[in-house]
């Protein structure tokens, strides 16, 4: 098993590496209303927040607003230091999501999310969007038993049905709604 510092170095490698190829931020998401911008001012917000809430501050960079490779560039390696720290083996307490050990929790939430949101920037920039199979598989296995849960949350669309041969990568990305044959 990855310790959540090898997960995210991976994820966020593979995720960089789609942003570099990113040439229009502007081109429409596989979310409903974003843009490549948006699926990167995502990830650079939503973890910053919900960290501030249980009292771990990352540092401050660039904005996604003005130079998304950059925001995204900063914010990784603000993350993987705060993963390979001792931070990371220590409790998080956070209002919504209770009590556990900091760097499994970034890793069961946010790692999960770059990792899915790759698919997303990938085909709003026309890249590559092969993602792990093994990882889409322990994802998909680790979501559909809190199926409601999600769903309630509002962070998760319907269903998108898919073939029962469907790829496990294409099940995945049915699961949390998206459809897996959307081009822009």
């Amino acid at each position: 098993m990855d310790s959540p510092a090898d997960a995210h170095r991976e994820v966020a490698r593979i995720f960089s590496e789609r942003v570099a190829g990113v040439r229009d931020w502007e081109a429409p998401a596989p979310v409903e209303g974003w843009t490549a911008r948006d699926v990167v001012g995502h990830l650079v917000g939503w973890l910053r927040g919900f960290l501030s809430g249980g009292g771990v501050e990352l540092p401050s960079g660039p904005s996604v607003a003005d130079d998304p490779v950059a925001a995204w560039r900063h914010h990784a390696d603000a993350v993987q230091s705060l993963l390979e720290s001792g931070r990371a083996a220590e409790d998080f307490t956070h209002p919504q999501a209770g009590t556990q050990v900091l760097g499994r929790l970034v890793e069961s939430f946010y790692v999960a999310d770059v990792f899915m949101h790759t698919w997303d920037l990938a085909r709003a920039s026309g890249q590559d969007d092969t993602l792990d199979p093994a990882r889409c598989e322990a994802l998909l296995a680790g979501m559909r038993p809190i199926e409601e849960l999600l769903r309630s949350s509002g962070q998760y669309g319907p269903a998108v049905p898919v073939p029962e041969d469907a790829t496990v990568q294409d099940r995945l990305m049915g699961f949390i709604g998206r459809d897996p044959a959307w081009t822009p």
